[in-house]
C-alpha cells in the first residue's frame, strides 16, 4: 500500500494513471451546504468542511475579463441592478439573484468591439487577491490555474444568439472572434502559471458548452470554429511547461470527446452521470487516454439519498479508477444533497478508495 501522500502527490499520481494512496476527491460545496453541515455535524469535529470531506483540489483564477477596468454599476431599475461587467456585457440582475438578462455586449451588431482593445493580461490587480494566500493553498491542495474557455467567454462578449448564429451562418467570423478570445485567455493562463508557479500541476479550461442532451453545436462546427482556439491554448500551456490541461464543461460533451483527445486535453470534469457520461463506459472506451474528474451524480442519485443506491453508484465510479485516472467527485454539492448522504460517500471512499482497491 502506498504511503500517505499530500493532495498534490495524490492528484498528480492519479492523473498519470498510477495508483496513489487513495482515490483523490474533488467537490465544490455551496455555501448553503456548508451552513447545513455546520449545523448538523458532530460537535467533536474540528476540521473544515473541505478537510473533513477529503477535498484535494483547489482552482485558482485571477480576473480574466478583457475589460476589468471598465466594470461598474450603471444604475437601478426598481428591484433590478444594471451593471457592466468585465466582459463588456451590460446586465440586468434582480437584487439577490444569480441569473441575469443580457442587455448589450462587448461586440456591436456588426461584430466590432465597442470598448476597443482589451486590458493588459499582466495587470497586477488581476491576481493580487490570491497572491498572499497562494503559498498556504499550495501546501494544502493540488492547485491548478484556471481560465475560461473560448466558447463560453466569446458567448459572453458577443451574446448567445448572435454568437450561435455566427457559428452557423458565418463560421469564419465566429472563428476569428473565438481566436481573439483564446489569445487573451491564453495570456491570462500563462501569467497565472508564471506568477503562482503552477507548472507542475497545470491548467483547467472552463468552457461550458452543453446541455444534458448534448453540445450546443455540432462536432463539425466545433472542429471548424473552436478547435483552432482550443488547440492554441493547450499548446501554449503545455509549451510553457504545464503538466496537465483539463477541460471543464457541464452537460453531455460525449460527442466531442474524440476531438478533445486529439487536441490534447488530459482529462474532463465534472463527468455528469445524469447526462449519460458513465465513468465505467468511458474507461472501457478510452482507457488511459482520458482522466475522469467527477463522475458522481449530483442531479438525481445523491439528492434522492437512498443509501443502497448511493453505495452502488459510488462503487461503480470507483471501479473506473482501479488503475488510476480518477478523481472522484461531483459538479457541486447543493443543500438538496443531505449531510448524511455526503457522509456515506466519504465513508465509502475511505473504505474502498484506498489502493490497491478491494471493491466488493
Amino acid at each position: 500500500m502506498p504511503e500517505q501522500m499530500t493532495s498534490k502527490e495524490r492528484v498528480m499520481t492519479a492523473l498519470d494513471f498510477r495508483q496513489p494512496d487513495r482515490v483523490p476527491v474533488s467537490q465544490s460545496f455551496w455555501a448553503e451546504f456548508r451552513e447545513l453541515w455546520e449545523q448538523e455535524k458532530d460537535p467533536s469535529i474540528s476540521e473544515s468542511v473541505d478537510d473533513y470531506f477529503l477535498e484535494d483540489i483547489s482552482i485558482a483564477v485571477g480576473d480574466e475579463t478583457p475589460y476589468c477596468t471598465r466594470a461598474e454599476e450603471l444604475g437601478e431599475d426598481g428591484d433590478y441592478l444594471i451593471a457592466r461587467d468585465g466582459w463588456g456585457q451590460t446586465k440586468r440582475t434582480k437584487r439577490g439573484g444569480y441569473f441575469y438578462e443580457q442587455l448589450s455586449f462587448a461586440y456591436d451588431e456588426d461584430a466590432n468591439l465597442v470598448y476597443g482593445e482589451f486590458d493588459p493580461p499582466d495587470l497586477p490587480e488581476r491576481y493580487e487577491r490570491l497572491d498572499a494566500v497562494m503559498p498556504q493553498r499550495k501546501e494544502r491542495y493540488a492547485v491548478f490555474a484556471k481560465t475560461g474557455g473560448p466558447f463560453i467567454r466569446t458567448y459572453f462578449m458577443r451574446g448567445e444568439v448572435p454568437y450561435l448564429m455566427d457559428m452557423a451562418g458565418d463560421p469564419s467570423l465566429a472563428a476569428e472572434l473565438t481566436m481573439r478570445t483564446a489569445l487573451h485567455l491564453t495570456a491570462i493562463g500563462l501569467e497565472e502559471l508564471r506568477r503562482w508557479d503552477l507548472y507542475d500541476t497545470g491548467v483547467w479550461i472552463f468552457d461550458d458548452m452543453a446541455s444534458a442532451k448534448g453540445p450546443m453545436f455540432s462536432p463539425a462546427t466545433a472542429e471548424k470554429v473552436l478547435a483552432p482556439a482550443w488547440k492554441h491554448m493547450i499548446d501554449a500551456f503545455r509549451g510553457a511547461g504545464a503538466r496537465k490541461v483539463i477541460l471543464h464543461s457541464d452537460g453531455n460533451i460525449g460527442p466531442l470527446l474524440d476531438l478533445f483527445l486529439d487536441l490534447g486535453f488530459d482529462g474532463i470534469n465534472p463527468v455528469e452521470y445524469h447526462t449519460g457520461l458513465h465513468p465505467l463506459a468511458l474507461r472501457e472506451k478510452y482507457g488511459d487516454r482520458l482522466a475522469l474528474l467527477g463522475g458522481l451524480c449530483n442531479a438525481i442519485i445523491l439528492p434522492r439519498g437512498d443509501p443502497a443506491e448511493v453505495r452502488e453508484h459510488v462503487l461503480e465510479v470507483l471501479a473506473s479508477g482501479v488503475e488510476g485516472g480518477l478523481v472522484i467527485g461531483t459538479h457541486s454539492v447543493a443543500p438538496d444533497i443531505s449531510v448524511a448522504t455526503m457522509e456515506l460517500v466519504r465513508n465509502l471512499v475511505l473504505e474502498y478508495g484506498r489502493y490497491p482497491m478491494q471493491l466488493p
